[in-house]
């Protein structure tokens, strides 16, 4: 047994005892997809560097295999061009554009989607092709259909897929608008994040289907919703637990800003601590509340940038224990993101799992516990 075959069943027995749901068929998978074709070369982040520095981990170098084969996502693209290999440097900046999710959060994804042979899948995100390669192993082949936006990672992916001996049917494109040729399946996944559920996918999965994606934002938030689509344009489903993120998808990406300017504003008492958005339901129930902004800062110094019309919010710690908020522009961001974490806070503050999604035609709402409870509408 050569190195990789052995880490690849050592990876498999331990994802297995930590828990991670793997039915026979897709621990078979992980033990006959070897995901060093995969990864190539990778980055891994410097301890303590701020902002984040990472510095290259170059195939065939003393640990390199063992990297591939940890239960970690392992960045494989910087800054949507930079990869390892082209970096001479001990360490880069930048930020990640495409990696290759870690392995226990990929098998849960499957398994949460619920595909079986003989379903017809659609995968939004090719990325590095190692989840698509398990997809096709347990699958097959004709079954399985993926999209990818990049075309360098697509192509990459292709040349790993090949090299595997699979062979799935590959897209280069625009994911968001689905299957290019119109076809139909019976399962979606995507492996990016989405400000919304995207139309197209609503029309391509058939009744009866399920779409299972991480809803997203310019909050840096992230919640992962499994949907069950009930007709044409139009699906229900329940957030599940967990911490689940995904890069955002390239088009749902907050548009080029200017560098950040804080501009005076109408400065008040914040009737919330601050530090309420760093709880990971907290920070997607800011959010939904401005989902036009981004987040910046974190503790009692949060900042609200909205990129559409340029309001901000910042918030700080004052003289007596309390907090401060100085509001600018048009949208009173604050007032939003108060609003909404005191009706999550009368609710007892419920996790994820406790929210659903409605979607139609009309509209696409976030709701608590039921349809007819506090809800937020997604910035389609």
């Amino acid at each position: 047994m050569n190195t990789a075959t052995r880490l690849r069943a050592a990876l498999a027995d331990r994802l297995a005892e930590d828990g991670t749901p793997m039915e026979p068929e897709w621990g078979s998978a992980v033990r006959a997809v070897p995901r060093e074709l995969f990864t190539g070369s990778y980055f891994r982040p410097v301890a303590g560097s701020a902002p984040t520095s990472y510095r290259p981990v170059r195939e065939g170098e003393p640990g390199w295999l063992e990297g591939v084969y940890s239960d970690e996502t392992l960045i494989t693209q910087l800054d949507g061009r930079i990869r390892a290999d082209d970096v001479s440097e001990e360490a880069v900046h930048g930020s990640p554009s495409s990696s290759s999710t870690l392995p226990s959060l990929v098998l849960r994804m499957w398994h949460r989607l619920g595909a079986e042979p003989g379903h017809r899948v659609l995968e939004i995100g090719t990325g590095t092709g190692y989840s698509t390669a398990l997809g096709a192993h347990r699958l097959g082949d004709g079954s399985l259909t993926s999209i990818e936006y990049d075309p360098v990672v697509g192509a990459a992916a292709a040349a790993a897929l090949k090299a595997a001996n699979f062979a799935p049917r590959l897209v280069i494109g625009d994911g968001l608008r689905g299957d290019p040729d119109g076809g139909r399946y019976d399962r979606l996944i995507a492996t990016c994040s989405v400000r919304y559920i995207p139309l197209p996918w609503l029309h391509q999965v058939e009744p009866g289907g399920r779409i299972l994606v991480t809803l997203s934002g310019w909050g840096y938030a992230n919640a992962l919703a499994l949907l069950d689509v009930t007709g044409p344009g139009e699906a229900t489903g329940r957030f599940l637990p967990g911490c689940t993120s995904f890069m955002i998808a390239r088009p749902h990406d907050r548009p080029p800003r200017p560098t950040l300017a804080l501009l005076p504003g109408e400065e008040r008492p914040s009737r919330i601590d601050p530090a309420k958005l760093d709880d990971w339901t907290g920070g997607w129930i800011a959010q939904l509340a401005a989902p036009s902004a981004e987040r910046l800062g974190a503790g009692a110094e949060q900042i609200l940038w909205d990129v559409s019309t340029g309001s901000q919010a910042r918030t700080a710690r004052d003289h007596d224990g309390g907090w401060t908020v100085v509001q600018h522009g048009p949208v009173r961001l604050w007032d939003r993101v108060e609003q909404a974490v005191h009706r999550w806070q009368a609710a007892g503050e419920p996790r994820q799992e406790e929210f659903g999604i409605t979607v139609s035609p009309t509209g696409q709402q976030v709701w608590l516990r039921t349809e007819d409870g506090p809800g937020w509408d997604l910035p389609i």
